[in-house]
């Protein structure tokens, strides 16, 4: 009996140790650097993680270097805040199922003695202008993150061209590139977020906020499974499901930095 015993025990053992374990299932992610450091992945990956059985792996990059891994097929799902960059690449076959899951905005902050005049301009087009008229220091990301693209923009909305050496790039990510700007006493535009989580490291303050021009949305976007066959459409599809599902809207309605509202969901106005 004893010798039948230690034949199945050794069969057992040997057969633990040569059977395969299922390897725990992974989505790979690329999102902005601005939404990764305002730390509201940290509170709902965690709940996707454990309701799924899954591992996110998290790229942070700027929006454009995002997408540009999204055309190369080396991510399986896309989190980012660059519209019409998304549109391009749903629209040139790289992307599917688009889905904005929630925005927050771009602020103006700048030195306190707001050479200038930023805080009293009518609307942001006249507040870059004034900036570019002064030649007043200025702190670009120059990335091509979702933030370089808007203040391009606002730049090219204004008519004017940003040169010179008042006009720094510093080819970081967000609060990096903040960082910077506070220690040059300069300006510089920045998602709310980052400025929240930020705030009570710097002296640089909000100049200007508010306008259409300024709202921050963030989209999701699955790779397109036909052009690249070894993504994880499954999971990514399932990721883009549960960040609209109510669960998830909740949680990131919820979500604070320090006791300011940190995003809204497409269900708040």
């Amino acid at each position: 009996m004893k010798i039948q015993y230690k034949i199945f025990l050794s069969i057992l053992i040997l057969n633990m140790m040569t059977s395969p374990m299922r390897a725990e299932e992974t989505l790979r992610l690329a999102t902005t650097t601005s939404l990764y450091e305002s730390g509201l992945l940290d509170v709902i990956v965690p709940v996707f993680e454990k309701q799924y059985d899954c591992k996110l792996h998290i790229i942070s990059v700027g929006t454009g270097k995002a997408i540009q891994l999204g055309r190369n097929g080396d991510v399986d799902v896309l989190l980012v805040h660059a519209r019409k960059a998304e549109e391009a690449f749903v629209h040139d076959g790289y992307g599917v199922r688009r889905t904005e899951i929630m925005h927050n905005d771009f602020i103006l902050l700048g030195p306190s003695a707001d050479p200038a005049d930023v805080r009293s301009a009518p609307d942001v087009t006249e507040a870059m202008r004034r900036m570019h008229r002064t030649e007043a220091l200025f702190v670009s990301r120059g990335d091509d993150s979702g933030t370089h693209k808007k203040e391009k923009f606002l730049w090219s909305e204004a008519g004017r061209i940003p040169d010179g050496s008042w006009y720094m790039e510093t080819g970081q990510g967000m609060s990096a590139t903040l960082r910077i700007a506070d220690e040059k006493d300069a300006y510089c535009l920045v998602d709310r977020s980052i400025f929240l989580f930020n705030r009570d490291k710097i002296r640089l303050v909000l100049l200007f906020q508010g306008g259409v021009e300024l709202v921050n949305p963030y989209s999701v976007i699955a790779v397109n499974p036909e052009k690249f066959t070894h993504v994880n459409h499954r999971l990514a599809s399932l990721f883009i499901q549960w960040l609209s599902a109510p669960d998830c809207q909740s949680l990131i309605s919820s979500y604070r930095i320090g006791n300011s509202r940190a995003f809204f969901t497409t269900s708040d106005p």
